[in-house]
């Protein structure tokens, strides 16, 4: 008789478990997001110019397929002419420069929580000088690196020209 118990309750227990099981599968998040330049008006996009002091916009579409993070832009000199490797477009670069005062910018930025789409509306003027001498002008990288709430990250560089006007 204790041997029927015991079944019984073991079938009784096996199906609470079963019916406590979430039968929908978590969403694995292994592909990186996506950073698009092609929309209308993105800005900026290679080989475009920026000026000191003068303000812009920046606009591009991030895009992930479960959820984004944040995005962190990056302004540096490419007097050197270095490459990310991701860019396709040549541009036409200045002779190679030894910086005096180049300019520098990097910023994070945060994404609403729950988010798989997300475009950028980053207003920007970029001071002309450090408040002692003018920044040098020439050849940047204008850099914008994406990140998803998984910890997946694309760069997106491209050359863009700093120029006086």
């Amino acid at each position: 008789m204790n041997t029927f118990k015991t079944l019984i309750l073991m079938t009784a227990f096996s199906f609470f478990l079963n019916g406590c099981q979430d039968d929908e599968k978590p969403t694995i998040d292994d592909e990186k997001p996506t950073i698009d330049l092609t929309i209308a008006n993105a800005f900026p996009t290679s080989c475009d110019t920026l000026y000191f002091n003068e303000p812009f916009s920046v606009k591009a579409l991030l895009i992930d397929n479960v959820e984004l993070g944040s995005f962190n832009i990056d302004i540096h000199n490419n007097f050197d002419h270095h490459t990310h490797s991701t860019e396709i477009k040549q541009c036409t670069l200045d002779a190679d420069k030894t910086a005096v005062n180049p300019y520098t910018f990097i910023q994070d930025y945060t994404i609403p929580d729950a988010s798989s789409t997300y475009l950028t509306d980053v207003s920007m003027t970029i001071s002309s000088s450090d408040g002692t001498d003018l920044y040098d002008e020439g050849d940047y990288h204008f850099q914008i690196r994406l990140t998803d709430k998984e910890g997946w990250s694309t760069l997106k560089g491209i050359n863009v020209k700093l120029l006086i006007r």
